[in-house]
C-alpha cells in the first residue's frame, strides 16, 4: 500500500510540474505572445506623423496639402493660405494639441495570434516571429472621419479592426517581450 501511495504522490508531483511549465510566462504560447505585444503597445501609440514633421508646417506639396486639409476638415489643424507664394501654413488647433505633435490616434490591441515561427536562438535569446490580428483602441473621433481615412489609408485599415502585422518577440528569463 505504501508503494502505491508513493507512486501516486510522485505521479501527482510530475503532473503539477508539467501543468506549471505549460502555464509559464516563458512558454511559446499565443497567450504569452498576446500579453507581450499588448504590454508593449500600451506605450507605443499609432501616429500619423513621424518626428520629421513639425508645426507650424508650410508646404506647397499637393499630396501633403491634401492630407493636411483632411485634418483641417476634422478640426485638428488650421490652415492659412498665402496665394502670392502658393504656400499653405498649418498650425495645430486645441484639439490637435491634445493629439500631440505626431497626431497619435490610438494603440494596438491584439485580437488573435494568426501564426508564429518556432522559437530559435538569435541575438542571445530565443526569438519567434509572430503574426497577429489587432484593432485600435482609444481612437479619437477625428481619426474616424471619412476625409482623414481617405487621406491616410494605412490608418483607415488600422481603424477598421481587421489589420494584421508581424513582429519579432524575444524570450528573456521571465517572459516574452518585444526587443528594443
Amino acid at each position: 500500500m505504501r508503494a502505491m501511495v508513493k507512486r501516486l504522490f510522485a505521479s501527482s508531483a510530475v503532473l503539477v510540474v508539467l501543468l506549471t511549465a505549460c502555464n509559464s510566462k516563458t512558454a511559446a504560447t499565443p497567450e504569452n505572445y498576446t500579453a507581450a505585444l499588448n504590454a508593449w503597445f500600451v506605450d507605443h501609440p499609432e501616429c500619423l506623423l513621424d518626428g520629421s514633421v513639425h508645426f507650424p508646417l508650410e508646404t506647397t506639396d499637393a499630396a501633403q496639402t491634401k492630407q493636411m486639409d483632411s485634418l483641417v476638415a476634422a478640426q485638428i489643424l488650421e490652415a492659412k493660405k498665402e496665394p502670392a507664394i502658393h504656400i499653405t501654413r498649418y498650425t495645430l488647433t486645441t484639439t490637435g494639441e491634445r493629439a500631440g505633435t505626431h497626431l497619435c490616434y490610438g494603440h494596438r490591441q491584439v485580437t488573435s495570434i494568426v501564426s508564429s515561427t518556432p522559437p530559435v536562438q538569435a541575438n542571445g535569446f530565443l526569438e519567434s516571429n509572430v503574426t497577429y490580428g489587432y484593432k485600435l483602441v482609444d481612437t479619437p473621433m477625428w481619426a474616424k472621419t471619412a476625409e482623414v481615412e481617405a487621406a491616410y489609408p494605412k490608418m483607415a485599415e488600422q481603424v477598421s479592426g481587421n489589420a494584421k502585422a508581424t513582429m519579432t518577440l524575444a524570450r528573456n528569463r521571465v517572459a516574452w517581450v518585444v526587443p528594443e
